[in-house]
């Protein structure tokens, strides 16, 4: 699981049956002190997140498929939840 913040959405006029109503949001992996770190990538929505919002993304892709209900799916990635706060020992 990743801590990510998201930075747009996609629209998309054709695409596979398995995304049909899921959401796709363009994503930026975070390190620990949520600073930006690699490059952006695609994250199906499941929790109705928006453009800024810092979220938890899953990238196994076991996982992904099991929210779809899909074992045979395309997916790599979705979004799990929305980060409120974020405390952290020294």
């Amino acid at each position: 699981m990743k801590f990510c913040k998201v930075v747009g959405n996609i629209t998309t006029s054709h695409q596979e049956p398995i995304y049909r109503g899921a959401k796709i949001m363009i994503v930026q992996p975070l390190d620990a002190g949520l600073k930006p770190q690699g490059e952006t990538f695609l994250s199906c929505d499941f929790v109705q997140a928006g453009p800024g919002d810092i979220v938890l993304v899953e990238t196994e892709g076991n996982a992904a498929r099991q929210l779809f209900m899909n074992p045979n799916g395309a997916v790599h990635s979705v979004i799990v939840g929305i980060v409120d706060e974020v405390h952290r020992e020294n």
